[in-house]
């Protein structure tokens, strides 16, 4: 692989500075010093490690989302998709129909399985305080130390509390409560896969949570775990293959783009979701941005219409793919940027450049019909039955949040 100096230097102190854990020392302030001392204990390569943070005031946003001191940006926990917790008054009078005619009505608004406030989602958060309750600080650890962050810069980390003087991996045990499954989505696991596989396993047979018949909660985990497990076992394989390879590339690694620039010319291929498709026109070609951060995707180029559409990449639009192809850059002349900076992409000149798995192609079938729940789902229970109220606070989080969706040309190269 080539690598140009000044890019080599670069990649080496950012790689030396994810590596480091912020600390709190009893004055309050930062230590470097202790820094170093926490993340030489830890016995363990470099760049696992966040370090260990102070919990902040309330801490608990929801199931799979905590707050702490000293991060300069939120935390997404990993493996973990509890469900939603009511935020909203309109949610809460969309609820009070009656659960079942309330998971049918949002079921009908969309193809895809329903990401929407339950009661279970409240039991989620209840878990989480109870877990944190006494707790002042906890320890974050990543699953790979190039995945840092994900598309909206959110710290992608495993939550470890203190409990009776061992750490206590709380995602793999709010799995295991039931409170989440399995969330294989973005990958499985690299460190603790077997742990949470096991903690799923003993949540189902105890019918704990989401596993529980006749409590309110989503019915169609069957239908999830098959979708994001089919998309898990294609990214493995693609890490699995990567282990062997220089010129495959995750482009969610925090050291994508500078390989890619120091690849231009090369062949390589890339794994990474498939965000906006932007249709040629006026002659134009068709880009594909493939996912890595807010306004700073890549785009693969179509100039062959034909092309694009024997690829299929268009109904892979929000999945993995693979595509191979010679990094190539060209003059920007887009409103965002300066005039003659020079951008990545990569041609798509044969549609067998482009490879990826109907991941929920094969889980659809399993989906109830629309509008209805499954006949005799024992997990709906009666609409008749008076549902208990709930009360939260509205928070916007960044699931709500989506990119604007524009016909410029891709940003340029960040520089760092």
């Amino acid at each position: 692989m080539r690598m140009k100096p000044a890019l080599a230097a670069v990649a080496l102190l950012a790689a030396a500075a994810c590596g480091q854990p912020i600390d709190r020392v009893a004055s309050g302030r930062y230590d470097k010093q202790q820094l170093a001392r926490t993340l030489a204990d830890d016995e363990m390569p470099p760049g696992l490690v966040l370090g260990t943070f102070l919990l902040a005031n309330k801490p608990v946003t929801d199931g799979d989302t905590i707050k702490v001191v000293g991060l300069d940006a939120s935390l997404r926990l990993l493996g973990l998709d509890c469900e939603e917790t009511f935020k909203s008054d309109a949610s809460l009078r969309a609820y009070e129909v009656g659960f079942a005619e309330y998971l049918r009505n949002e079921a009908a608004k969309t193809e895809r399985p329903v990401k929407i406030p339950t009661p279970l989602g409240m039991e989620a958060k209840k878990f989480a305080v109870e877990f944190f309750e006494g707790v002042t600080q906890v320890r974050l650890e990543r699953d790979h130390p190039k995945d840092l962050r994900d598309r909206y810069n959110r710290y992608l980390a495993y939550a470890f509390a203190k409990k009776d003087g061992k750490w206590v991996n709380y995602n793999v045990e709010c799995v295991r409560a039931g409170m989440s499954p399995y969330f294989t989505k973005y990958g499985h696991a690299t460190r603790f896969h077997d742990e949470f596989v096991a903690a799923q396993d003993e949540a189902r047979a105890a019918k704990r949570g989401i596993w529980e018949p006749g409590t309110e909660h989503y019915t169609d985990y069957d239908v999830r775990l098959a979708w994001w497990n089919a998309r898990g076992d294609f990214v493995t394989q693609f890490q699995n293959d990567a282990s062997k390879r220089d010129d495959l590339i995750t482009l969610t690694h925090w050291d994508s783009l500078y390989r890619l620039e120091g690849m231009v010319g090369d062949e390589v291929e890339i794994l990474a979701t498939v965000g906006d498709i932007r249709l040629g026109k006026g002659g134009a070609p068709t880009r594909a941005m493939l996912s890595r951060r807010m306004f700073s995707d890549f785009a693969i180029v179509f100039f062959d219409d034909e092309v694009f559409t024997a690829s299929r990449i268009a109904n892979a639009k929000g999945e993995f793919v693979r595509v191979r192809g010679t990094v190539s850059e060209y003059e920007f002349r887009g409103k965002r940027g300066k005039r003659g900076d020079k951008v990545l992409q990569m041609v798509v000149r044969h549609a067998e450049q482009v490879s990826f798995v109907d991941a929920w192609g094969m889980a659809a079938a399993l989906m109830p019909a629309a509008g209805s729940a499954p006949p005799g789902d024992p997990t709906v229970p009666d609409p008749e039955t008076p549902q208990p109220p709930l009360e939260a606070p509205f928070e916007p989080t960044p699931e709500t949040l989506a990119p604007p969706v524009t016909d410029e040309a891709p940003p340029p190269l960040p520089a760092g």
